[in-house]
């Protein structure tokens, strides 16, 4: 099927060739065309260009965007759509004055929504996040990735996992899977937890890597979550099995894991509400891509990302939702 938009008023993003990134100054310019036309054959772009320019010819269906915009679908690269119920409960302790810390102290947080998460069956939540994600699909979202990491055990990594495939197979959009087993550590582990590092290791990503069920991982890279070396230890293990890194650090401390992201290769180090010189220039000398989640922020009440900082530093920047219960 071929359809044809007509009258555009402006079509955003065009560019004469493919490109990585877009860092520091450039990020100001926003090629576009006034006027445009648009075609489209079988889900794929087929041509664009001015209206002067269109040549007279048959479509399947013609549209009429006088006085639109039209532009790609939005790429969210940080999720965690699929998790069983929310966490409005918790609100009222943000309220009351209490911090990320002081509630996941008292059994909140991560831990639970993974014991909730643990209790649901893999349909219940693959109709949850179902639901979730025809909502980010209907406002205007065309790639997502999407973490695992509310399981905590080797049965409920596998089923969020699992449920992430399903959702990639059964959807039109890109979809892509990362493993968050190292989100934070359960209770029973909190006085071993190198047997939780032990546990995702030596079960969770060899059944990931077998069932294929992930592309990246991730660690919540903080004080009071994984350190520095328990980080680098379960990254150098994943980039085993060929696994990705793209890492949450600096939400709130600086503790050097923007570094170890770059040195690990990263695709991106995510969060970075607090950063200083030294995170920048690690920065600089890398492939790796800063993700701000200015969402997490407004909700948390913490510091944003200091975007203009890292775009007048030259880097570029990414923005994602951080969707979460």
């Amino acid at each position: 099927m071929k359809t044809l938009f007509i009258n555009i008023k402006e079509l955003l993003q065009i560019r004469d060739s493919d490109i990585r990134k877009v860092s520091g100054s450039n990020m100001k310019k926003l090629p576009s065309l006034k006027n445009a036309f648009l075609v489209i054959e079988d889900d794929l772009i087929l041509d664009f260009g001015l209206m002067e320019d269109l040549k007279k010819t048959t479509f399947d269906k013609t549209i009429d965007a006088s006085g639109q915009l039209v532009l790609p679908t939005w790429c969210d690269s940080h999720t965690h759509i699929v998790y069983a119920g929310n966490r409005e409960g918790e609100f009222v302790d943000r309220i009351n004055g209490l911090s990320y810390e002081e509630i996941a102290n008292k059994g909140g947080g991560i831990l639970n929504s993974a014991k909730k998460l643990q209790a649901s069956s893999e349909e219940n939540l693959y109709q949850q996040a179902s639901k979730r994600l025809e909502e980010v699909m209907a406002l205007g979202t065309g790639a997502i990735e999407i973490k695992s990491g509310y399981g905590l055990t080797v049965e409920a990594e596998i089923k969020m996992l699992s449920v992430i495939k399903k959702l990639a197979k059964n959807y039109p959009i890109a979809i892509k899977a990362t493993f968050l087993g190292a989100h934070a550590f359960p209770t029973e582990f909190k006085n071993n937890k190198d047997r939780y590092i032990n546990l995702i290791i030596d079960e969770m990503l060899p059944l990931i890597a077998k069932e294929n069920l992930a592309e990246f991982v991730d660690v919540f890279c903080e004080k009071g979550y994984f350190s520095i070396q328990q980080t680098a230890e379960i990254l150098s293990a994943a980039k085993q099995y060929g696994l990705i890194p793209k890492i949450h650090v600096n939400q709130f401390t600086i503790m050097g894991g923007v570094q170890l992201g770059v040195q690990h290769k990263a695709l991106s180090v995510d969060h970075l509400e607090v950063l200083d010189t030294n995170d920048i220039n690690a920065l600089k000398d890398s492939d790796t891509m800063p993700v701000a989640l200015p969402s997490c922020s407004y909700f948390l009440s913490i510091p944003y990302t200091p975007a203009r900082k890292l775009i007048d530093s030259g880097l570029p920047l990414a923005l994602a939702t951080d969707y979460n219960p």
